[in-house]
C-alpha cells in the first residue's frame, strides 16, 4: 500500500509541478494610473510618460481650478487643447497592455468615445460618456491585449482627461525566476524517478 501511494506521488509530480511552475511564473500585472500630478509646469504631455508614447498627439497637462474641467485625483489634468482632434489624440503604449479606462469632465453636451487598437486593426470602442463638470469614469470593457488609444468626442477641447489606468502585458523582472525556480523543481522531480 505504501509502495503504491509513493509511485502514485512520483506519477503525479511531474504534471501537478508544470502548471505551479507555470503558475509561480505568471506575472500579476499591476495596474498603472498617470494622474499627471507628477509633472512639473503646464505643458504638453511628456512624449515618453508612464510607459506610454505620447509623440504624435497633442495632450496638454496643467493644474489649478478651472469649472468644469475638474481633476478626478490631485490637482493635475490633461485635455487635447484646441488643436485637438481625432487625428492628434493617439496615444501609444511602449509594450502591448489592457486598458482599464480614465476618468473625464467637461461642458454639458460634450463627448467622448475611446477607440481601442491593436496593430491597425480596431478591437473595440467604450461607450460614448456624456461628460459634466463631475468626473465620470470611461470603462473600456475590454479584456484584450491594446497598443493604441484614439479618443474622439464632438468637442475636443471642452473635457478633459485624468488618472488613465492600464496594465502592461511585460512580465515582472521576478516573474523569469519563479519560472526558472520552477522547471528547476521539475527536473529535480524527473531526475529522482529514473531507476538505477
Amino acid at each position: 500500500m505504501r509502495r503504491s501511494l509513493s509511485l502514485l506521488a512520483s506519477r503525479l509530480a511531474i504534471p501537478l509541478a508544470i502548471p505551479l511552475a507555470l503558475a509561480l511564473g505568471t506575472a500579476s500585472a499591476s495596474a498603472t494610473v498617470l494622474n499627471f500630478d507628477d509633472l512639473g509646469a503646464d505643458g504638453y504631455v511628456p512624449v515618453n510618460y508612464g510607459g506610454l508614447d505620447w509623440s504624435g498627439s497633442s495632450w496638454f497637462q496643467y493644474a489649478g481650478e478651472q469649472a468644469p474641467f475638474a481633476a478626478h485625483s490631485g490637482n493635475r489634468r490633461a485635455t487635447l487643447g484646441w488643436d485637438g482632434s481625432s487625428d492628434s489624440s493617439a496615444i501609444r503604449f511602449n509594450a502591448a497592455s489592457s486598458f482599464t479606462g480614465a476618468w473625464f469632465a467637461g461642458y454639458d453636451g460634450v463627448s467622448v468615445t475611446i477607440d481601442l487598437y491593436s496593430g491597425n486593426t480596431l478591437v473595440a470602442s467604450t461607450a460614448t460618456l456624456n461628460l459634466s463638470d463631475s468626473p465620470v469614469f470611461l470603462a473600456s470593457n475590454y479584456a484584450g491585449l491594446v497598443d493604441r488609444l484614439v479618443f474622439r468626442s464632438n468637442d475636443p477641447a471642452n473635457f478633459v482627461m485624468d488618472d488613465l489606468t492600464f496594465a502592461s502585458a511585460v512580465p515582472e523582472p521576478g516573474a523569469a525566476v519563479l519560472t526558472l525556480a520552477g522547471l528547476g523543481l521539475v527536473a529535480f522531480v524527473a531526475r529522482r524517478r529514473r531507476p538505477v
